[in-house]
This record gives structure tokens, sequence and C-alpha cells, in this order.
């Protein structure tokens, strides 16, 4: 069976399109990516504008006119964190599903979490005991822990690194006031959550997903004489200074950063490495899979039943 899933998120607008049957493992086809900031066009009152609206509705059928093309028999679209927070976001989801005839929905943070640490599970296998998994998007940060293929908890913060650059870094390069704001502030919003992830904290495994990680990998590889396959604090660390002395673009020219990306991986790094040292953990697996596979594994298993 042939499965769209178009994923619209803080950052971009994602079709990706695969063939998928029950118990096997998801082929990818194609993908169609729009970056479109959604988080960048909205408002002080929580609106997102009419040119956010206008790119939204274009992506939107782009990657629905991309989805036919191909053949898709079904198309899974779901939002995440841009969509959920907005005021007027329910209203732009109903006009959407209306005009392209689809069901667009819109994820909570912790089903978001639920579900990528759904697709992390299948991926590493039974074998690989109780896992820890951290996913930084553009609009927030989900974190998820268990030994089952349900998390026994699964927690969305908003931290995601487009959000936190928007609101907290200033100046390219970015000002050292701004950075120790930005720092303090994500301190602060996870020493609310730590003593629920605390007691989870005796993990076999901790594993990463999302853009933002993989990048990080990568860097830390060519930087920091890491594989590229996992994400190491110290490596981070060793990174993070030169990370934050560049401006953006200075940055867009680094492998694996996109010029989108280049102004918001500051604030995705040191997130990454405020969890990594709260929760004491050495270094994070790359997974290849995240969100979109686990909407396709969870839609599977829903008609299985």
């Amino acid at each position: 069976m042939r499965l769209g899933v178009l994923d619209v998120g803080s950052n971009t607008v994602h079709l990706q399109v695969v063939d998928a049957f029950s118990g096997a493992r998801p082929n990818p086809r194609t993908n169609l990516k729009i970056d479109l900031r959604l988080s960048e066009f909205i408002s002080a009152d929580g609106l997102i504008n009419s040119e956010g609206i206008k790119q939204l509705r274009s992506a939107i059928r782009a990657c629905v006119t991309e989805a036919r093309k191909v053949k898709s028999e079904e198309l899974l679209p779901f939002a995440t964190s841009a969509l959920r927070e907005a005021a007027n976001g329910g209203e732009i989801i109903s006009e959407i599903n209306r005009e392209f005839d689809i069901d667009l929905q819109v994820l909570s943070g912790e089903e978001e979490a639920q579900i990528t640490f759904l697709a992390a599970r299948r991926w590493y296998g039974w074998s690989s005991g109780r896992l820890l998994v951290v996913d930084i998007g553009g609009g927030s940060l989900e974190l998820a822990v268990g030994v089952n293929e349900s998390a026994d908890i699964a927690l969305s913060l908003p931290l995601g690194a487009s959000r936190l650059t928007k609101s907290h870094l200033e100046g390219d390069p970015f000002t050292k006031k701004s950075i120790r704001s930005l720092r303090d502030h994500i301190d602060s919003q996870l020493s609310e959550v730590l003593p629920a992830l605390v007691q989870h904290q005796d993990t076999d495994r901790a594993i990463a997903t999302s853009k933002t990680l993989r990048t990080l990998a990568r860097l830390t590889g060519d930087w920091a004489d890491g594989d590229g396959r996992s994400l190491e604090l110290e490596g981070l660390r060793k990174i993070l200074p030169r990370l934050s002395e560049m401006n953006q673009d200075e940055r867009s020219e680094l492998p694996g950063v996109s010029k989108s990306r280049a102004r918001q991986i500051v604030a995705g790094a040191f997130v990454a490495e405020t969890v990594m040292r709260s929760l004491d953990i050495d270094a994070l697996e790359i997974c290849p899979w995240a969100l979109r596979e686990g909407i396709v594994l969870k839609w599977l298993d829903w008609i299985r039943q």
C-alpha cells in the first residue's frame, strides 16, 4: 500500500511517500520538503498572519498534488506545535481540510512524543531494553522513556530550536547576553520535569531523532572526532563555542546545515547539551526513524486490528 505522510511542522511542510505493508518495513519512495518556518508568521497575539496562511496553503497544495501524482492510496496529514498553539490554528485547519479534501489532524505534544517513541522502539527492537528518546523540533522538545512500545512517560516542552531562536537570541553573531538568557530559560524549563525523568533515568539506550540532532552529530564528527552516528556530550561541548561565535552565513556553509536552519542550530545545540547534562547522558544514538515513520507504523497497526 502506498501511503503519503504529510507533516505540517514549525519549520517545514514535508510529504514523505512510502510503500508500507503490515509486518514489513516501510520503504521510502519519494518526498517533497518545503521550507516554510510557520512559527515565524505567528504574531504577538498568537495568530498566524495572512502571509503565513497563504504560504501554508501553497505548500499543502504542492504536497497534495505530488501525493496524487505518485498514486498514494492514503494520505496521512498531521500538524505539530505551530498549528497546535496558534490562536487561529483550528480555523486554518478547517479551511484547509475543506479546500483540499483531506483530514489534517493536530497531534498533542504527548502524542508526538509517544509516536516518535514507537518508531524508535520498532527500529531498535525489544532487545534494546529501556529507551530514552529525545526529539528537538522547531517548536517543541519531546522526551519519552519506556520499555514497551508505549512510553511510560512522554513529555513535550516549548523548547523547539526555531521558537527559542525567535524568543531569545539576538544579533548576528548572537550576543553573549542573549545566549546566557537562552541557557537560563532552558535550564528553568527542564528543571520542572526533571523529577519525572530522573525516576526513569536507568535506561539501556539513549536515542536521538530529528534533523537538529542529526546535524549536530555530523558536526561533532567533523570537528570533534565523532563518528557521526551518535551525538556525544563531550563533542557537543567542544563545538558549541565555535557555533555560537559564527554568524548566520558562516553556519549556513557548514556541512549538513541548510541556510534555513543556520540560525536555529545554536538554540538546538544548547537544548541538546542541557538535556544530556541534566540526565547524565554521555551520548545519544541517532535513529533514522522518527515521527513520520511512527505515523505509518501506528496507522498499519490500526488497520490490522
